[in-house]
């Protein structure tokens, strides 16, 4: 049996996206389960924009494939909880996902917890409106927002719920705005190629892409960014690498991402699965 190294832990993450859009966010979820720098502690489903059809039932129908997806990596599993299909709104009580995220945050641990969120900021904001002590015992690691004031998909979906996270005092903020994020380009043909050789693992997160619900004759782009996987790089790996801006409110906005160290590490983990999964041959 050849030596191998162990790899140091560097954060407990929770992660949350609305998973039932667009399945950049499932291949990121894939990457931090099979992350050896973090742990899993659950994984929380937002609410679906409208562009993906009904928002009704859009959380649970993400959640669904959330823990479809654990079960394909294997391993320890972490719990999956959906959380509300409404925009942020303080008057209502947690939802399931948001009762999640202040469990993890109040939970005594030498790791450190980091709240990584590739979606719209519902689960977050209801969390922290919950329980606003919390914001002093995670890291917001945030997909979304644009350094430029563009149009941007997470932060325009529940408008409120940003408004609300990026005004509480006390909590540190890594942020992956649009312009950072939309670099993170693959072509289809190469996100094909190197699913197509990742095992039944591969295969799961492929059928994600070709099922999508498109219209009859909609043509896809050539591109297809996997900005979900940005917070890998502070959560499983290390930002050393990458650029960093330090906002006076407190926010650490990356400004450039070493893509090469994350999606080379994403695909020699999904590589190593696809070993581990397949048949013994015999002698």
């Amino acid at each position: 049996m050849p030596k191998t190294l162990t790899v140091a832990r560097r954060s407990r993450v929770v992660v949350d996206n609305d998973w039932a859009g667009d399945p950049d966010g499932l291949v990121a979820l894939a990457h931090h389960l099979l992350s050896p720098g973090n742990v899993v502690e659950a994984v929380t489903s937002s609410l679906l924009s409208p562009l993906f059809g009904p928002p009704a039932g859009g959380s649970a129908r993400g959640a669904a494939l959330a823990a479809e997806l654990v079960d394909v990596v294997g391993g320890p599993a972490p719990a999956v909880h959906a959380g509300s299909d409404e925009p942020f709104d303080p008057a209502r009580p947690p939802s399931e996902a948001a009762t999640a995220i202040v469990r993890a945050a109040r939970r005594q641990d030498p790791l450190p917890l980091v709240v990584v969120c590739a979606g719209p900021l519902t689960n977050v904001a209801e969390a922290l409106h919950h329980d606003p002590r919390i914001a002093e015992r995670m890291t917001l690691s945030w997909v979304g927002g644009s350094s430029t004031g563009r149009p941007e998909y997470n932060r325009d979906t529940d408008e409120a719920a940003a408004a609300h996270v990026l005004g509480v005092p006390g909590l540190r903020r890594w942020q992956f705005p649009l312009e950072t994020y939309r670099t993170c380009a693959w072509s289809v043909a190469q996100l094909e190629d190197v699913l197509d050789g990742c095992g039944p693992l591969g295969a799961w997160l492929w059928r994600r892409f070709v099922e999508l619900p498109l219209p009859d004759g909609f043509e896809v782009d050539a591109v297809w960014p996997l900005g979900d996987s940005c917070p890998l790089v502070g959560t499983a790996l290390s930002p050393e690498s990458s650029t960093w801006l330090d906002e006076p409110d407190g926010t650490r906005t990356c400004t450039r991402l070493d893509g090469q160290l994350v999606f080379g590490d994403m695909v020699a983990l999904f590589r190593g699965h696809a070993r581990r999964a397949a048949p013994a041959r015999p002698h």
